[in-house]
């Protein structure tokens, strides 16, 4: 690393004008394609998926994207006339609007049951074509709130009508606020609290036009956005400061500042790197899942992370150069001026020092409780339960929440979130049995309305339109899904060549869900034991990367317990204006694993690799431990403070998803840094004593060397945990 860092200090006006050429060039590219996010979660595997694969063959409108029209009349009804007329044309423009398949309008016979029982409001289906362009659903809305007026309020909801918040870009800006007010306060230098947040911005804007050209590439939900730069920012700035920090270290102690630049890139920004790589592979690991829009937010998310390596490994030195001793208080300077060759430090143990002493006196106090206040943290865990937040959880002033709100009043909650069924029916004995099946459905407990669409001549696939009593995010509703589909249906093929499958919107929520939780529990694992490999080979040590795995995944549990008693739970959620309890976004879970897996390691790779240094040169290791969390305990701190202020600004950026990971990131990353970092791992080295540092001899040969913060000297080999090291090591 250390070239790198001297080529970046030589030619660093090069650096710095190469990093802005190329967000400019980026830029301009976006400028010319634009991006092309989706964001349709699908699994092929599941009932839902093959209910849409036969409605599609049979070339049913029910296929297509669907969306609502709502009308709502203030002091009469909308079968006045001065409220019907402007409506009815309003569908009959519709009708004929291009991509539209069909339209039911609630001023027919057969639409009449789509006018509420006190005649206020009314609805109109709107169903699109396959592969409907967003310029003709655009067209749609104009045509269908054109006839808004002070007595006829219009809303729009459903698949095709869906608007997600944009991103508030207030709260963003808040976030990387208050990290440079936590940096000035702590390092008092202005600099130090600039750079770190000039580095993230570069990693993280270069990234977002990354990831937008790679949206015409591969599935990238719009959300991909939003979750690179919470990530982005927060590792970013923390790269840059553990840099930052070991820099003003090497000046203070007298070093020339290109000579510091070049060492602290080969210890801190090997660190840097190798955290970087911890988190892109916990990230890609997701791939594993093979799911579309999950392996998307992977693949922006690591991309995101890659590009704040980068910045912090290159444009963060080139910086550096450009200020000098700038980087340093002007206590510090004034010091280094005086010709002393080195600032001598504060006189008397540093907080960090003094709780480090406290955590070795008695550590197994300490262990326990931190260990009871995570489990307990952790707890609600075990009622997660995943699906898809509705409608009802937007804003009031959504046109999706307005719709959804007035059709729940009207009609129903469950007509927001209306199951599809396709009924594969050949043969006339087939179709005999679908109408028995659309009887039979109408006496389900937790069924409001049934309607089959008579199938034309020729026709072999029959739909039928069931509305639930609850609403689409409810657990009654996922439980009705699964009464048709293990009971009802069952019971009606039985004897025909039938086949039904459950669909729709609501439908495939909650199988996508399905496919995502039977996932989870095994990519768990699979993230605890890659954790366990790298810091094996981070660290020569069994025990430390086994305690490290169990309690990134107790780190994890954390996060999960947060998010289920806000969002699930409902625990604060409508004060932080985050819509009523509901379950958790499908894939949240899976990115939260795989983020804070990353962040965890980061802490545990800063904090271990110091006490493994110290315990290289003393072979003492209590002391490594007391010195390791002395000296790295203030960092961890900030960068954690840093972190909770950059998730936490996102709870309030106006979209639940991005809330999710707010709340359950902030919360993880606190709790990890202050009780598992700072409490739980040093008094558990404390009590395993030598036994930390253990390692068979056939395994260290057999595993490759990685220095993580440059080469450091080690103990001469031990053959078991209860030896005490032979010499001093010289080094490799």
């Amino acid at each position: 690393m250390s070239p790198l860092a001297r080529w970046c200090h030589r030619h660093r006006l090069t650096v710095v004008l190469a990093w802005v050429g190329l967000l400019i060039g980026l830029g301009a590219a976006v400028g010319m394609v634009g991006s092309d996010f989706g964001n349709s979660p699908t699994s092929q595997n599941t009932d839902s998926a093959r209910a849409t694969a036969l409605l599609q063959k049979g070339a049913s409108s029910a296929a297509g994207k669907s969306g609502r029209v709502v009308w709502q009349v203030k002091g009469g009804k909308v079968t006045d006339s001065a409220a019907e007329q402007p409506m009815a044309d309003a569908v009959r423009k519709i009708g004929a609007a291009p991509g539209v398949a069909s339209v039911s309008s609630p001023f027919t016979a057969a639409g009449a049951r789509q006018i509420s029982r006190d005649g206020t409001t009314a609805y109109a289906t709107v169903s699109f074509e396959q592969g409907v362009s967003d310029a003709r659903i655009a067209r749609v809305k104009q045509l269908a709130t054109a006839p808004e007026s002070a007595t006829l309020h219009i809303a729009l909801n459903g698949q095709a009508f869906t608007v997600n918040p944009e991103p508030n870009a207030v709260a963003d800006a808040m976030g990387i606020a208050l990290a440079f007010v936590v940096l000035l306060f702590v390092f008092r230098a202005v600099w130090v609290a600039a750079l770190p947040i000039i580095t993230a911005i570069a990693g993280v804007g270069t990234s977002a036009v990354t990831v937008m050209l790679l949206s015409h590439v591969i599935t990238l939900s719009d959300t991909t956005l939003t979750l690179g730069s919470l990530i982005g920012l927060g590792v970013g700035i923390d790269y840059a400061l553990f840099i930052v920090n070991r820099h003003r270290s090497h000046l203070m102690a007298g070093m020339g500042v290109g000579e510091s630049i070049a060492k602290s890139l080969n210890t801190s920004g090997r660190a840097v790197v190798f955290a970087g790589l911890t988190v892109v592979v916990a990230l890609l690991g997701m791939l594993t899942l093979n799911v579309g829009i999950i392996n998307g937010m992977a693949i922006g998310a690591a991309v995101t992370v890659i590009l704040t390596v980068l910045a912090a490994i290159t444009l963060l030195p080139a910086l550096l150069g450009l200020i000098g001793p700038r980087v340093l208080n002007r206590r510090q300077r004034r010091a280094l001026a005086g010709r002393r060759t080195q600032v001598a430090p504060e006189a008397g143990p540093s907080p960090w020092g003094r709780w480090a002493e406290r955590v070795q006196t008695r550590p197994k106090m300490f262990g326990v409780v931190a260990l009871v206040v995570l489990a307990v943290l952790a707890l609600p865990t075990l009622t997660l339960r995943l699906g898809a937040s509705d409608d009802g959880n937007l804003p009031t002033t959504s046109t999706n929440r307005q719709a959804y709100d007035m059709i729940a009043k009207g009609f129903g909650p469950g007509f927001n979130g209306p199951l599809v069924l396709a009924a594969e029916a050949p043969t006339a004995a087939d179709k005999a049995a679908e109408a028995r099946l659309a009887r039979a459905i109408e006496q389900v407990d937790g069924v409001a309305d049934v309607s089959a669409v008579p199938m034309q001549k020729g026709q072999d696939v029959g739909v039928i339109s069931v509305v639930p009593t609850t609403s689409p995010q409810s657990a009654e509703t996922s439980d009705l899904i699964d009464h048709l589909r293990s009971d009802v249906i069952p019971a009606a093929e039985q004897g025909t060549s039938m086949k039904v499958y459950v669909g729709g919107p609501t439908a495939g929520n909650d199988d996508f869900a399905s496919v995502l939780m039977g996932k989870l529990p095994l990519f768990v694992l699979v993230i605890a034991a890659l954790g366990f490999l790298l810091l094996t080979v981070a660290f020569r040590s069994l025990l430390i990367p086994a305690v490290g795995a169990l309690l990134n995944v107790l780190s994890i549990g954390v996060a999960f317990g947060a998010i289920v008693v806000v969002f699930q739970y409902g625990f604060g959620a409508s004060l932080l204006g985050l819509g009523a309890a509901g379950p958790i976004e499908s894939f949240v879970p899976i990115l939260v694993v795989g983020i804070m897996f990353g962040l965890s390691m980061d802490y545990q790779v800063f904090l271990v690799s110091r006490m493994r240094e110290e315990w290289a040169h003393t072979g003492d290791n209590q002391r490594a431990v007391r010195v390791g969390q002395t000296e790295t305990g203030k960092v961890i701190a900030v960068a954690a403070t840093i972190m909770v202020c950059v998730f936490g600004s996102f709870v309030f950026g106006g979209m639940r998803v991005i809330s999710e990971f707010g709340v359950s990131l902030a919360v993880a990353v606190a709790l990890d840094a202050l009780l598992v970092r700072m409490v739980l791992v040093p008094a558990l080295m404390h009590l395993c004593g030598r036994a930390n540092w253990w390692l068979p001899r056939s395994l260290d040969r057999a595993l490759p060397r990685v220095s993580v913060e440059g080469p450091v000297e080690e103990p001469a080999r031990r053959a078991g945990p209860g030896r005490e090291p032979e010499t001093a090591g010289t080094g490799r």
